[in-house]
């Protein structure tokens, strides 16, 4: 019994620490010891600073744990922490440095140390070439400044930290640069530091030398996640999809039972891809740019000098067309500059005319948005094109046009509109939506054949000249409410209309049979148009207008497609409503470019691989030939099958046909040409 260990408490400290946890002061002689003991091995640490030292690591742990206890006493011990990291930590050894900031961390968690020290610290620690210290650094920094704002803003803290990452960005090594860089970001991301200082400092990292911090930054704007969250988004679609779920219903026994549990399948399936959509946090960003401007103007002088590769090229046009029709700004160099890479043998060039359709706005001046018009005219929508090159070259002037009308010249419409009865039914479907788009900006540029058949929205739509701004003092379409002030749950008959314009659905106006709603309608359009305004005038005036009355006034303008002008046939019951305009935002997408309505042909390669892939391992179902010996070797009859066939010519096993000489054949032609004769005249 002599030999156990139980209680030496000079060199147990786990123990010793239990024991000054629960009890401080009846060990404080035992912890100044230990204290003592510590600031020896420090001088000693001070004259080899390479070398590893395990008694300090585990007296340094020692006092971070217990530290809360003996305020007093260890009062310098954080600061003299943070001097030997600053002063030591590129030849101290990477284990003792780990630990001496986890001790860091530690203390920061015990609020023991000011916040600004500590990360300072951590940021500086940022240059080490160490990836695990790197790593754990950037945990603590993104974790403690969420905690810092977790209750109400720290404005003090977050300026001081900001100025001092703007800073890191312009470091000399790049790998600090970057991971400042990724912590701004992630802070954004989680709504900690979203405000317009932290935006405009990550700006700065758009003009950074290193790639990686040039591509991470211009990520950040253009809204692309990182490889890790691409990764765990792999990780989340091993699942099965909603084609397997059927094909599982489909195959299994039909019963309400398995009925049910699909539509709980599919139910969760659905709430499961909600939950992995991107968090759309980027517009917000570019929209907190103090001066799109200049920084519009910086990008194109860097995009114009650069030498990196494509794509990272391609991600700077990106940022300049969203800038540009976002803010709607002034960028006139930038247009020749993509018009050079407007042919259609360009790699990626889909997204190319998605950026010029992007950078297109209603104060551009017409005629350089006509020439980007033209040049996407002559080198796609052509004859000697493909179905697919002209298709995505009237699609892109169809979005080019919708944000600014005054690029379309006449005589172009004119042409692109013949494309209606093209073979190709691609370029059919997109001439015929270019002439829907322009049955809704100006039917009086179209030719009378292809107006359609006229409402009161055609008759009303005009292209405003450049710089024309058309501002209303009045509520457009309010003349359907009444001047006096109505109850909120009235109904004047235009509830019972079919509306369902949002997903592009067939609507039927006439689906009431309300007479209040057909007169008030009849009303409505026997009214000239001055008294029209003046009505909406005074109702717009008179009062606040509520959900359910913006509701009736939303009905009626859609009504406004399918009421036929006055003074013209009967309207028509049903119209498609094109909900393109409305639900077009900020931004384009790239299936409004690559949009195809039938699907290609594939060709030969295509259709082959996907009948390689289809194919299944057929050995389970060949007719398996064993042999009750293994090693046994083959019969003759089997060696036969691979002679040389002159080998095996002359065997009696061998039935060959030989071939006839040609006379054989002329006679043979011959008594067959009798027979039939003879069968003829019989």
């Amino acid at each position: 019994m002599s030999g156990r260990n139980n209680n030496k408490l000079p060199t147990n400290l786990p123990q010793l620490q239990n024991l000054i946890k629960r009890d401080p002061c009846s060990y404080t002689e035992e912890f100044l010891q230990q204290y003592k003991h510590y600031q020896s091995i420090i001088e000693v640490f001070k004259l080899q600073p390479d070398k590893p030292n395990k008694d300090l690591s585990t007296l340094v742990m020692f006092m971070a744990q217990t530290a809360h206890c003996y305020p007093q006493h260890l009062e310098d011990f954080p600061q003299q922490l943070k001097s030997i990291l600053s002063s030591q930590h590129t030849v101290m050894d990477s284990d003792l440095r780990m630990t001496l900031c986890k001790a860091l961390i530690m203390l920061r968690n015990k609020d023991l140390i000011s916040p600004s020290v500590v990360l300072e610290l951590f940021f500086e620690l940022l240059r080490c070439q160490d990836k695990l210290l790197r790593k754990a650094l950037y945990t603590h920094i993104v974790t403690d400044i969420k905690n810092i704002n977790a209750k109400h803003k720290n404005n003090k803290v977050n300026t001081t930290l900001q100025n001092f990452m703007y800073t890191m960005l312009r470091d000399s090594n790049a790998t600090a640069a970057k991971m400042s860089l990724d912590v701004m970001i992630e802070l954004y991301r989680r709504n900690i530091w979203n405000d317009a200082k932290t935006v405009n400092v990550i700006t700065t990292a758009c003009f950074s030398k290193v790639a990686k911090i040039l591509v991470a930054a211009l990520q950040f704007f253009l809204g692309k996640d990182d490889e890790k969250n691409d990764s765990d988004s792999d990780s989340e679609d091993d699942g099965p999809s909603a084609r397997d779920l059927m094909v599982r219903y489909s195959t299994s026994k039909k019963n309400t039972k398995s009925k049910k549990k699909l539509e709980k399948a599919m139910k969760v399936l659905k709430k499961h891809k909600k939950k992995k959509r991107p968090e759309v946090y980027n517009f917000s960003a570019i929209h907190l740019v103090h001066d799109p401007q200049e920084f519009a103007e910086k990008l194109l002088k860097e995009l114009e000098s650069s030498k990196e590769r494509f794509e990272v090229k391609m991600m700077l046009m990106d940022l300049i067309s969203r800038l540009v029709g976002i803010h709607e700004l002034f960028l006139f160099n930038y247009y020749p500059f993509i018009q050079r890479f407007l042919q259609p043998h360009q790699r990626e060039v889909t997204k190319i005319l998605l950026f010029a359709a992007q950078a297109t706005h209603h104060l551009v001046p017409p005629e350089i948005a006509q020439s980007v018009l033209m040049t996407i005219a002559n080198n796609f929508v052509t004859e000697r094109n493909s179905g697919e090159v002209m298709t995505v070259g009237i699609n892109a002037i169809k979005e080019l046009t919708a944000r600014c009308p005054l690029a379309m010249t006449e005589d172009l419409l004119q042409d692109l509109v013949q494309y209606k009865t093209h073979k190709d039914k691609n370029v059919c479907m997109s001439a015929r939506g270019l002439i829907q788009l322009f049955r809704t900006l100006d039917p009086h540029m179209l030719q009378r054949k292809f107006r359609g058949k006229p409402t009161e929205a055609t008759t009303e739509a005009k292209i405003h000249a450049y710089g024309e701004l058309v501002a209303k003092d009045y509520i457009p379409g309010a003349e359907v409410l009444e001047v006096e002030t109505k109850p909120a749950e009235e109904d004047d008959g235009w509830e019972s209309a079919s509306l369902s314009d949002d997903d592009g659905e067939w609507i039927d106006v006439h689906h009431s049979s309300d007479e209040e709603q057909k007169e008030l309608s009849e009303k409505i359009q026997a009214m000239p148009e001055e008294e029209r305004k003046a009505k909406a005038v005074a109702v717009s005036a008179s009062r606040l207008l509520t959900q359910e009355e913006f509701k009736k006034i939303r009905i009626a303008q859609i009504a406004k497609e399918v009421n036929s002008a006055p003074g013209k046939a009967e309207k028509r019951k049903n119209i498609e409503i094109d909900s393109d305009e409305e639900s077009r935002g900020e931004l384009l997408s790239l299936r409004d470019i690559e949009h195809l309505h039938k699907k290609p042909k594939s060709d030969k390669e295509t259709r082959l691989a996907t009948v390689l892939a289809g194919r299944t391992d057929r050995k389970d179902f060949v007719r398996k030939k064993t042999k009750l010996n293994p090693h046994a070797s083959s019969t003759n009859k089997e060696k036969k099958k691979n002679k040389n066939f002159m080998m095996m010519r002359y065997s009696q096993n061998i039935r060959c046909k030989n071939k006839r000489s040609f006379r054989d054949k002329q006679i043979a032609l011959r008594d067959s040409l009798l027979k039939k004769r003879k069968r003829l005249m019989k």
